[in-house]
């Protein structure tokens, strides 16, 4: 009776009261003491509001049952089936729907439905792929960004194929954790790709050198998530599969690879690309000089006149180690043996290789003065400098045991002193110079100046 008396007042009922009264309804049908008849009732009166003119009611429907495990199933699906903004509040939340039914609201919903079925708190495998499939670029970043998703290796890779062009896209999936190294590496041609044709497009240098810089950008990378790489089961090998696939396996990518000290790499490569076991390929590897190895070397398909280079660089690997054990950088030390090895008579490089060659010297070279200067800087004690304005005293208390310069204007001769204990000289500055009392200045930098004037 109640029921219907509440069909006969939605008949008047503004639009604001009538969604009053579906969500009170709703919750009545999920927490009331209804009998057997009330409850079918309500039910029927529910479902005839689901073609209610106004969006108002729907949604309150959609607000009272998306958690809701009771809730009626086809009244949930026919509130998934609204428009985004009511369909996308239990797209998002509600438990009755199965996955079937979410790969289909996917399919043919808009990216606010396809966005709020990727974030839902827990999310399958298959859904996750599908959403990878055909969901818009705002539904794959939220997939990428939800932790409750299942989202499958493969569907990353289609994500990457289908936005890699878009930085957001990039930063969503290296916001999860553990990605494979394939990806990762899917990511950086993604990124090197984008990046090239923003610099010719913008003509800030030639195509050719716009490309061997992404080239060997790419390159550097890979090695780097080679070396991550190794904390997965066949984590190599599986890497080298893919740069293969992917075009990515060169003999430029390998020897940079064995340069920088990855022997877990090159010899993945070796395998991949001459179809020998492992265990055979580091037999021939540890006798580099022997016509076992050189039999190796060709059979992966690896340019004949680089042979020299890597003998160089295996010997050289096996005699002076590594410089930087765990890294991916280039050892210069390694690059100069090879170089002075393959510049004897009885070695023919091309210019071509050669050049490669010099500009892995430079850039070992580059990469260790930008890591050791910080080091050195950090070796060197940096003594403090006071200035004073005026000198009264013939020495100035020092605070503390580290050199002090101390700069006054008492006289026309500049001198610089540095004392190491409670206290320094004082030292004269020209007449021209209007030092600010307090004012600290670096002595490192100024020491040479000083002493020369």
């Amino acid at each position: 009776m109640i029921v219907r008396k509440f069909m006969q007042w939605v008949q008047t009922a503004s639009a604001s009261q009538r969604a009053d009264g579906a969500s009170a309804l709703a919750r009545a049908y999920l927490y009331a003491d209804l009998d057997g008849e009330q409850r079918q009732e309500a039910e029927q009166a529910l479902t005839s509001l689901l073609d209610d003119a106004s969006p108002l009611v729907r949604r309150a429907l959609a607000e009272s049952f998306a958690s809701a495990a009771e809730a009626p199933h086809h009244i949930v699906l026919a509130l998934a089936d609204d428009q985004s903004d009511i369909s996308s509040i239990v797209l998002g939340r509600s438990p009755l729907l199965t996955d079937s039914e979410l790969i289909d609201c996917a399919a043919i919903g808009d990216a606010f439905a396809q966005s709020a079925i990727a974030l839902r708190p827990r999310l399958s495998a298959p859904v996750a792929a599908a959403i990878a499939e055909v969901g818009g670029r705002e539904a794959a970043i939220s997939l990428a960004i939800n932790p409750g998703a299942d989202l499958p290796e493969f569907s990353m890779h289609r994500m990457i194929e289908r936005f890699g062009d878009d930085g957001e896209m990039r930063e969503a999936l290296l916001s999860r954790p553990h990605l494979p190294a394939a990806l990762l590496s899917d990511i950086v041609a993604a990124t090197s790709k984008t990046l090239f044709a923003f610099v010719t497009n913008c003509n800030w240098m030639p195509t050719e050198r716009a490309e061997r810089a992404a080239r060997e950008a790419r390159e550097k990378a890979n090695v780097i998530i080679a070396v991550s790489s190794e904390a997965e089961a066949n984590g190599p090998q599986k890497l080298v599969a893919h740069l293969r696939a992917s075009g990515q396996l060169t003999a430029g990518l390998v020897l940079r690879a064995l340069l920088s000290g990855n022997m877990s790499l090159f010899e993945a490569a070796l395998c991949e690309l001459s179809g020998l076991p492992m265990s055979r390929v580091r037999g021939l590897t540890g006798d580099c000089m022997s016509a076992g190895f050189a039999a190796l070397y060709r059979r992966a398909g690896l340019p004949e006149k680089l042979l020299p280079a890597f003998r160089a660089a295996l010997e050289a690997l096996r005699v002076c180690g590594h410089d930087y054990p765990g890294s991916a950088r280039l050892s210069r030390q390694m690059v100069e043996r090879v170089l002075t090895a393959c510049e004897s008579p009885n070695t023919a490089l091309t210019d071509k290789l050669f050049a490669v060659l010099r500009r892995f010297e430079a850039e070992a070279a580059r990469e260790e003065a930008r890591l050791d200067t910080p080091t050195f800087l950090q070796e060197t004690p940096v003594a403090p400098a006071i200035v004073f304005e005026h000198a009264e005293e013939e020495s100035v208390p020092i605070l503390d045991e580290e050199p002090v310069l101390v700069l006054t204007d008492i006289g026309e001769d500049l001198v610089a002193s540095e004392d190491f204990g409670r206290t320094a000289p004082l030292v004269e500055i020209p007449a021209e110079i209007d030092p600010q009392p307090s004012f600290v200045i670096d002595f490192t930098a100024l020491e040479a100046e000083l002493l020369a004037a």
